[in-house]
């Protein structure tokens, strides 16, 4: 009934905008303030001669009018009001400082007519006021400048929060804590807001009948998607620093199976001053419904690997790369290097660690890998002590059609990097590898595997010749969300653009992780290596690429086949349905970290692998794709070719 109420009032008020404008009204200058509470005074004088008129006997004669002395205790208050400036808030924007201005303005009202009374009693003994009506007026003055400024107050939240209710999202708030509550509280007072909160979803049950901040409790009783569409919400707001991760993900697909829109609030204690409460509530991301733990990192190990050392990133502009740029500088190195021959994004990430890192000793170079001559000048000059090689090209269908450039890059470029690193004594040389590498079916997995194969038969080598300075690490995992050329934008862009999305098999499975995970593990693989091991790392559950597209698809707000269709487009060349992350011959041993494991993987002898690389190379340069990808078949026998012109070759092998 009385939200009814408030709707009329402020759809008369809606109807007469022209003349009055809640949200153009000027500011009430400060004399119209004093004035206004200065009617107060006497209303709140009038109103306390009543009250005391009505409590003397009925035979004696009293007015309800103010006297001349009476008059002085509202004289006094005025003052007062000079005194602590309480005519100096906007009534709209009242706050609790502005009630403590009001209180000490009444209480020094009171004392100060109470002294004059008795003061005035002593000389003449005759009394000036009557010390009960000093009371009532006291508290009666107080309540109706305090109710005064609530109600000015409410009124305005009340029309304004009307005004934009068109464009409020209806939400639950998950979880009743500390952090849910600062979160509603925060998004109720704020104006224009984007959210309306309607009440708290309780996952425990324990207050039940109960409210916060005068919304109800909500038990959960059901799903939740069944629980916002019976309060008419649009969207749920998770605010529950205390949830587990398989519980979030199972709230977040419920909701995005009925097309609720979910959103992450932030902790009240990572809130940006500066910005919007409503602009840091941010929508569930693709990545926030991996069905994998957190990783967590060994701060102390890292520490010790980086801190104060001149560091090396090849591939430093890329999106693997710039992550570890990004990560190994909170770790203060004495000198961080990043190598890329791609000179915008070097540009770039060169941009970005002057923005976020001021103090930091760091030397953008345009450099190629495959260059022998100019990796070993870098090295000369420089002589890093840890070595990140994430430079690599990665696309599979672009290496099917070049595989002389996969040799190149992959192959040649690595083995420069691998061989400057020993002969310039560095510490420590990681090699960022890929799942494609298992079992290849392209020719970018196989230049990566003969990579590995390099990598691994140098440590062999210098480890029977006592050069054991340099300890070569391996890193493999598999797809990145969000790298360049990935799935996930092209899906985003496809939505974008009205879709379809387009998807190569219907059946087609990946592992994924994120770009910082995947280079937190890289960095601690690197850490943790003593030389020779081949990490690999815990992605999680494998994800079928049709689900993928369909969550991503109710993330943007849409629904799949009705809004943005999916559309099945035939494997790429060289791509196969599923990764491995190790072939049927390897076994793994676990290290500290659960998420990190060592592959048991077999070691060539350097000189043959020497050798064949470069009789790989010298047919990268003059030789026929078909050489060139029978000679990388030689050194990878279990490289078979799928849905590729290659296939052929398969054959000749066997």
């Amino acid at each position: 009934m009385l939200r009814k109420l408030k709707q009329a009032v402020f759809q008369v008020l809606e109807s007469s905008r022209k003349k009055i404008d809640f949200k153009n009204i000027n500011y009430l200058p400060r004399w119209a303030i004093l004035c206004f509470d200065s009617v107060i005074l006497l209303t709140a004088l009038v109103v306390t001669k009543i009250i005391i008129g009505n409590l003397k006997s009925g035979n004696v004669y009293f007015s309800y009018l103010p006297t001349g002395q009476e008059l002085i205790v509202v004289l006094v208050n005025i003052l007062f009001f000079i005194f602590f400036r309480t005519y100096a808030g906007l009534i709209r924007h009242s706050t609790f400082i502005d009630a403590v201005k009001l209180f000490l303005a009444s209480a020094t009202t009171l004392v100060t007519t109470l002294a004059i009374h008795y003061v005035f009693f002593l000389f003449t003994e005759e009394s000036i006021f009557l010390v009960p009506e000093i009371l009532v007026y006291a508290i009666v003055s107080f309540c109706g400048l305090f109710l005064f400024r609530i109600l000015v107050k409410h009124v305005f939240e009340e029309y304004l929060s009307y005004q934009y209710e068109e464009d409020q999202i209806n939400v639950l708030v998950y979880g009743t804590g500390e952090n849910a509550i600062a979160i509603a509280s925060a998004l109720k007072s704020e104006k224009p807001s984007r959210y309306k909160v309607l009440g708290f979803i309780d996952r425990e049950g324990k207050n039940k009948s109960k409210e916060i901040l005068g919304l109800p409790i909500v038990q959960l009783h059901r799903k939740v998607a069944v629980t916002l569409r019976a309060y008419g919400a649009q969207a749920l707001i998770i605010a529950d620093n205390k949830i587990t991760k398989e519980a979030s993900i199972a709230i977040i697909d419920n909701c995005l199976e009925y097309n609720f829109k979910v959103f992450r609030a932030p902790l009240i204690s990572d809130i940006e001053n500066n910005k919007s409460l409503s602009n840091q509530i941010e929508k569930i991301q693709i990545e926030d419904i991996l069905e994998r733990d957190p990783i967590k990192l060994d701060n102390k190990l890292v520490a010790k690997e980086i801190y104060n050392k001149c560091i090396l990133v090849t591939g430093g502009a890329g999106s693997i790369g710039s992550e570890i740029v990004r990560q190994v500088a909170n770790y203060n190195p004495k000198k961080l290097l990043i190598l890329d021959n791609a000179e915008t994004p070097l540009y770039r990430i060169q941009h970005e660690i002057n923005q976020n890192f001021p103090n930091l000793d760091f030397e953008a170079i345009i450099s190629d890998v495959r260059n022998r001559e100019v990796i070993d000048e870098v090295f000369s000059k420089h002589r890093p002590n840890v070595v990140y090689h994430a430079a690599a090209y990665k696309h599979v269908p672009l290496m099917e059609k070049h595989p002389s450039q996969a040799v190149f890059a992959n192959v040649v470029g690595s083995k420069n990097v691998a061989d400057m690193s020993s002969k310039y004594e560095a510490e420590k040389f990681v090699m960022v590898s890929t799942d494609k590498a298992v079992n290849p079916s392209n020719v970018m997995g196989a230049s990566k595997r003969i990579a590995e194969i390099y990598v691994q038969a140098l440590q062999s080598k210098l480890k029977k010749e006592n050069k054991t300075t340099t300890q070569f690490v391996t890193t493999r995992f598999g797809n990145v969300l969000g790298s360049n050329g990935s799935v996930v934008p092209l899906f985003k862009k496809q939505i974008e653009e009205g879709g379809p999305l387009t998807i190569t098999h219907p059946d087609i499975i990946r592992y994924f992780m994120t770009i910082p995970e995947a280079c937190q593990l890289v960095i601690e693989a690197g850490a943790m290596g003593n030389g020779g091991e081949v990490f690999i790392f815990d992605m999680g559950e494998a994800v079928k690429i049709i689900d993928l597209a369909k969550k991503i698809i109710r993330l943007a707000g849409f629904v799949p086949y009705k809004d943005i269709d999916i559309k099945v487009i035939g494997l790429r060349p060289g791509e196969k349905l599923y990764e491995e992350l190790l072939n049927d011959k390897s076994e793994t041993l676990p290290t500290y970290n659960e998420k990190i494991m060592i592959a048991k993987i077999e070691c060539y002898d350097y000189a043959t692998i020497n050798k064949l690389i470069t009789d790989l190379t010298a047919s990268a340069k003059d030789g026929s794709k078909n050489e060139i990808v029978l000679k990388m078949k030689d050194i990878v026998p279990e490289f078979l070719s799928m849905n590729s012109d290659f296939e052929r070759l398969d054959k000749k092998i066997v």
